[in-house]
């Protein structure tokens, strides 16, 4: 099914402040910035004013067809045949209702976008004429780059919606998302969705390979400025500084939050009506811990929100992942879920004690964003405090170049009864198949006593064995668990040859209740 670029998250989303001063631009990009967190530390000392411009209802009343059908005249780009990058607003409508106020910064002075119709074409939503006068600007842009061939300008980043933001690679289509912050997402009295409600443009040289933009964040709780470097390449970086002001005492803090959706993957338990085998814009949670362990986390699509964590202090990075890129494993010849990009945090300095959360939200369709993961830190976030989070977010492929040892490629669960077996065991008791390839896994042999390291929780497990699999196409370790209860299960799985590690770490939660 095609999914285009208004994702829709399946929990609801939720004036220039800095004046256009010729002095300021003149000034360096750390003088720019911290005009930025003056004007988001004096606006966090003020109460939250929610946007208050009303779009015209014949905007806000667009269905998803009618929205797509208003397209921005490639023509009318920002910057069109000055620079290699290229900018393109979005218009006000359908699920977008809140204004961005866009601001360019070009050669020493700083002017603010205005709305203009004529940027537009506006297809067959002939009854919008009527309207056009009092849109007052616009839902969001998008960056455009000669990424994959140098005479075609490829979408390359997009921010649209509250804090969301996507970008791309080179070879890569739009899949998951990422976002500026995130607050209180998974608890029981609804996430808040702060939002980029101004940006600062900076125009790039002609031949510049690299460009520069500045967003004030604003919420009910916090307020932030953040600095943002934009690296296109094979696989694109955005260099984050961010300058956070809490408004109101924040219950859960979610830094460098990235979103995506699983619908159902090789590790479901139970039937999908659906052609292709696997739906998803990512496969897994990766982390990379301060003492260099690599943990692969696989995805699922929970029969109710699951909320786990992967603790550490200052850790080295994570990421959610799109691991599997074997077109024949989705069938799926317009989405291309082969082709999504993974997305990697890097932290600058240290983020302390805290922990990797990923949120896994119930969904019976791919059009919902229902995997959340961020860093979660364990020091409360209160009222009148600032914090400063910098890191490097990188889309990549399936894996990340530092990370040599074998990877988990399949995880596959299933009733662990014996066929033909008079006595079966209860529904409960689950048969795992956990498959590892690459590293030093690709040069052993069969007779190789490679072994594996599993823990567990709860539980017992049973029957556990380790196999080459046939043409050297990886290691299996195939367990049975007996969850003894409804008590979930926490696993851990490596693999090791003579006690030195060959693997990531395998980490499942299983709950019983998720058959």
């Amino acid at each position: 099914m095609y999914r285009a670029f208004d994702f829709v998250p399946l929990i609801v989303l939720a004036a220039s402040l800095l004046a256009a001063s010729p002095a300021l631009a003149k000034n360096s990009p750390e003088g720019f910035f911290s005009r930025v967190i003056k004007k988001a530390e004096e606006l966090a000392a003020q109460p939250y004013q929610p946007p208050q411009t009303r779009l015209p209802a014949a905007l806000a009343k667009l269905t998803y067809d009618q929205y797509r059908d208003i397209r921005f005249r490639p023509q009318r780009s920002l910057w069109n045949g000055q620079a290699l990058f290229e900018v393109q607003v979005f218009h006000l409508g359908f699920l977008y209702h809140d204004p961005v106020t866009i601001h360019i910064v070009d050669d020493g002075q700083v002017k603010t976008l205005e709305f203009d119709p004529k940027l537009f074409d506006y297809g067959k939503n002939t009854h919008l004429k009527k309207h056009l006068e009092d849109v007052p600007g616009f839902a969001g842009f998008r960056i455009h780059y000669p990424l994959n061939s140098s005479n075609y300008k490829d979408e390359l980043i997009t921010f649209l919606g509250a804090s969301y933001f996507r970008m791309l690679g080179r070879g890569q289509n739009y899949g998951m998302s990422a976002r500026g912050l995130a607050i209180d997402t998974g608890l029981p009295k609804g996430e808040e969705f702060p939002r980029f409600r101004e940006f600062w443009l900076v125009k790039p040289a002609p031949k510049a390979t690299t460009m520069t933009l500045y967003a004030l964040l604003d919420s009910k709780s916090v307020t932030g400025a953040y600095r943002m470097q934009l690296i296109p390449g094979k696989n694109t970086a955005l260099e984050v500084r961010s300058r956070l002001f809490a408004r109101a005492d924040i219950e859960k803090l979610g830094v460098a939050p990235l979103t995506s959706m699983f619908l159902h993957g090789e590790n479901r338990v139970s039937f999908a009506d659906d052609y292709r085998p696997e739906v998803h814009d990512s496969d897994g949670v990766l982390m990379h811990t301060a003492r260099g362990e690599w943990i692969w986390r696989p995805l699922s699509n929970p029969s109710q929100l699951r909320i786990t964590g992967l603790r550490d202090t200052n850790p080295q990075g994570f990421g959610l992942v799109q691991r599997d890129r074997n077109f024949t494993h989705y069938l799926d010849l317009e989405t291309r879920y082969e082709t999504h990009p993974s997305l990697w945090v890097t932290p600058h300095g240290d983020w302390g004690e805290g922990a990797v959360q990923l949120v896994e939200i119930p969904t019976g369709a791919e059009i919902h964003d229902n995997i959340v993961a961020f860093w979660a830190p364990d020091e409360p976030f209160e009222a009148g405090e600032q914090r400063t989070y910098n890191y490097r977010l990188e889309t990549f492929d399936s894996r990340r170049p530092n990370h040599l040892l074998a990877r988990v490629i399949r995880t596959r669960i299933g009733w662990a009864a014996i066929p033909g077996a008079p006595r079966k065991p209860p529904r409960s008791h689950r048969q795992f198949i956990v498959d590892f390839t690459g590293g030093a896994l690709a040069t052993l042999t069969a007779t190789q006593p490679v072994q594996a390291v599993l823990t567990n929780s709860a539980g017992e497990i049973i029957h556990q064995n380790v196999q080459r699999l046939p043409h050297g196409r990886g290691w299996r370790v195939a367990f049975k668990l007996d969850p003894n209860g409804e008590e979930p299960v926490d696993m851990r799985l490596y693999l090791t040859l003579h006690e030195r590690r060959l693997s990531e770490t395998w980490n499942y939660v299983w709950y019983p209740d998720a058959i």
